[in-house]
């Protein structure tokens, strides 16, 4: 049985999605990174290939994510494509009218404008995480309860408690004074949940045509609260896809499935068992120009897999398969 796997690797989780050649979901992986997205890559490629038939046959891989090259490298893909490609191809795929996407993470967050199937404008979140999953995470923790608490509590909020502050700590400082002026403490969750929103919308959203049908994707998609606030201050119906987490991932493997049809070539993958071999990922400095950029590499066994970042495609194409000198 063919099949095409996406990996969608972000900053705070990796993720796996496996499509048959009908583009029906066969597996899917949702890990962690904790800060090692090599070993977690290795581990997921083991999972997700004890989930699959012996007989299946991987005919294209696509990489996406923030650290969408490193992985490229290491399991040896077929494609490599941005977030922001991967998510809409996935909402288009299961909603073709939809006209915005709402996509928020662990530390990152994207709006993406869909006008008849294409992409017509995108923004990213800054360096600010006040409108990402983070920002929940971390108000959880302040408040001893788990993230599923955190949404249930939301939904039983009646009245919603302005938490002022545009970052973490200004919201944490606030959420701290309504707790001792006596809010309940739903009310005060689901004033976190506004806030999140609000910070979104006026960042990621700021001068964007948000209109329905509004698609929302991300692993912060599974907070009803954060659902409940999107509706209410964009008083729009807000539609959440059975596997909102992994749509990046799955966007990935429906480009990896049409790229080989059309390319009609041998797929790289090395396989789900990529073995022990010792992966070093590092950075240097180009000295062929004045931009001098910093250019990342992978190697493994002293061999260089791959190199990308330069503002030009030097490295990419000149370096990869060199090996290390002693």
């Amino acid at each position: 049985m063919e099949a095409y796997l996406g990996i969608d690797v972000g900053s705070v989780t990796v993720k796996f999605a496996a499509l048959n050649a009908a583009d029906g979901l066969l597996a899917s992986l949702y890990l962690p990174a904790a800060g090692r997205p090599v070993d977690v890559i290795r581990e997921g490629l083991g999972k997700i290939g004890r989930q699959l038939l012996p007989d299946t046959d991987i005919k294209g891989v696509a990489t996406t994510g923030s650290a969408r090259y490193l992985a490229w490298a290491i399991v040896g893909a077929d494609i490599i494509k941005n977030e922001i490609t991967c998510q809409a191809v996935a909402a288009v795929k299961y909603y073709p009218d939809v006209r915005t996407v709402i996509e928020i993470g662990g530390q990152d967050s994207k709006l993406i404008i869909i006008r008849n199937g294409l992409v017509e404008d995108f923004a990213m979140n800054t360096v600010c995480a006040a409108g990402t999953g983070s920002f929940l995470d971390h108000q959880a923790v302040r408040l001893c309860m788990s993230i599923e608490e955190f949404s249930r509590l939301a939904m039983a909020g009646r009245d919603s408690v302005k938490i002022s502050g545009r970052c973490t700590v200004f919201a944490e400082s606030d959420m701290v004074h309504k707790q001792q002026m006596g809010h309940r403490v739903d009310d005060i969750v689901y004033g976190l949940c506004r806030t999140l929103v609000r910070n979104y919308l006026s960042d990621v959203g700021s001068g964007k045509d948000i209109r329905s049908p509004v698609v929302f994707q991300g692993g912060v998609a599974f907070n009803r609260g954060i659902i409940r606030a999107l509706r209410e201050e964009l008083n729009l119906e807000i539609t959440v896809p059975a596997h909102p987490e992994i749509m990046g991932a799955i966007g990935a493997a429906l480009i990896a499935h049409e790229s080989m049809d059309i390319k009609q070539e041998d797929c790289r993958f090395h396989g789900f068992d990529i073995g022990e071999a010792e992966y070093i990922t590092s950075t240097f400095k180009c000295d062929h120009c004045p931009v001098a950029c910093e250019v990342s590499q992978v190697l493994r066994d002293r061999r260089v897999l791959a190199c990308w970042g330069g503002q030009c495609n030097m490295w990419e194409e000149a370096n990869a398969g060199m090996r290390v000198k002693d």
